[in-house]
């Protein structure tokens, strides 16, 4: 029996994404940017697939720049606004943004920049208010992840974003992991700039697009020909985008029946859970990805084993690989020494437990009983791991 449960980190493509790129890449395979007929066939397939993308959040086609994908896409967004200034000026991100967030404002604090990375509590959400207090004259982009890919929590973007819109200050968010799962209404969020990736809607990876709301200037990181209005250059990668646009299109007919069903699967994988003694559930339960469940694999009891010791989430992502099925851990492996996870970490979880994540989530072919075979098997893992009896307290 095998079972994918790491929809967060990618997508299967779907059959209909692959056919339409199949079909562009032995057929229409033309450079948009020329003007003769082969062009033109390739450069109407990129706008039909900008229309779809543009559908899939409310916005005007205009408005979707595509790009190689949501770590791009944030770059753009957070590099784009900070490179119109030529003196280092204040933005205010999350402690628990995606590292494409992240690395970004660090390298902009080498350039002299002040960056606030707003703390946030044991549920991973920020507090408006704090938001509020960070603000300053100077303080030019706030940028909050949508939906946190590691824990599942959601943030409160619309309170977040009426408290910058009310101060002009521009505000991005990364909605990778929320694009496609639950509705996205750019024309109702008091969003600017929005990032969005087709791998985690069922389109091709490679691919993605930043929404740029109309009136907002960014300076372009990439040189060249110009292309996506100027805000992009490079040929455009034509079969990955209609791919990506049939992707947004059916991801767009179907996320209201999804979004509920995805939404039952997960609890009924929390509530089998429950009476599991060796997991924590980590994120907030109702502020949370319809799709996302997650855990820290903890002590029994309180009580530390050798056995538990040696448990980390990498163990346990390993035992259910070889029992097929496919979860993720936040934390990261660097030459063989596991690093707690940064994500965590801000929550307030110790070193000990951040090294102890684990990540499932689901997807159109996730059913019930790949629901309950894992909880079963996962349990079983557990119980195997900790079974040593040679214990010290938990601290």
């Amino acid at each position: 029996m095998q079972i994918y449960l790491d929809h967060s980190a990618t997508t299967p493509t779907r059959p209909e994404a692959i056919s339409i790129m199949q079909q562009v890449s032995t057929q229409q395979w033309g450079n948009p940017s020329s003007l003769h007929r082969w062009g033109q066939r390739s450069a109407i397939l990129v706008e039909r697939a900008r229309i779809k993308v543009a559908n899939l959040i409310n916005t005007v086609p205009e408005s979707i720049i595509f790009t190689s994908g949501g770590t791009e896409s944030d770059n753009m967004a957070v590099m784009g606004v900070a490179r119109w200034y030529k003196k280092p000026q204040h933005i205010i991100i999350s402690s628990v943004e995606h590292s494409a967030i992240s690395e970004s404002a660090r390298m902009l604090e080498g350039w002299g920049w002040q960056v606030t990375r707003l703390p946030v509590d044991r549920q991973g959400r920020v507090d408006p208010q704090k938001l509020q207090a960070a603000l300053q004259m100077n303080t030019v982009l706030v940028s909050i992840i949508y939906g946190q890919s590691e824990v599942g929590t959601l943030q409160p973007i619309v309170e977040l974003g009426n408290i910058c819109r009310y101060h002009r200050v521009l505000f991005h968010t990364d909605a990778v992991q929320v694009v496609g799962r639950l509705p996205v209404d750019v024309q109702k969020l008091p969003v600017d700039l929005l990032s969005l990736s087709s791998h985690k809607i069922y389109g091709p990876q490679g691919v993605g697009a930043l929404y740029i709301r109309q009136g907002v200037e960014l300076v372009p990181l990439l040189m060249g020909g110009g292309q996506e209005m100027k805000l992009r250059s490079g040929t455009q990668a034509v079969a990955a985008i209609a791919g990506f646009g049939v992707a947004a299109e059916l991801a767009n007919g179907e996320i209201a029946t999804e979004t509920s069903r995805l939404s039952r699967l997960r609890d009924r994988l929390f509530a089998k859970m429950l009476d599991n003694p060796y997991v924590i559930c980590t994120g907030d339960q109702f502020h949370r990805l319809p799709h996302h469940v997650s855990f820290c694999i903890v002590p029994p009891k309180g009580e530390i084993t050798k056995a538990y010791d040696k448990v980390t989430g990498k163990t346990v992502v390993r035992q259910l690989n070889l029992a097929g099925i496919g979860i993720s851990t936040g934390s990261a492996c660097h030459s063989g020494k596991i690093s707690p996870s940064p994500i965590l970490l801000a929550m307030g979880y110790t070193k000990d437990t951040s090294i102890r994540g684990i990540r499932l989530t689901l997807g159109r072919e996730t059913a019930e009983a790949d629901i309950d075979w894992t909880a079963m098997a996962l349990k079983q893992i557990l119980v195997r791991l900790m079974s040593n009896t040679n214990s010290k307290k938990f601290g």
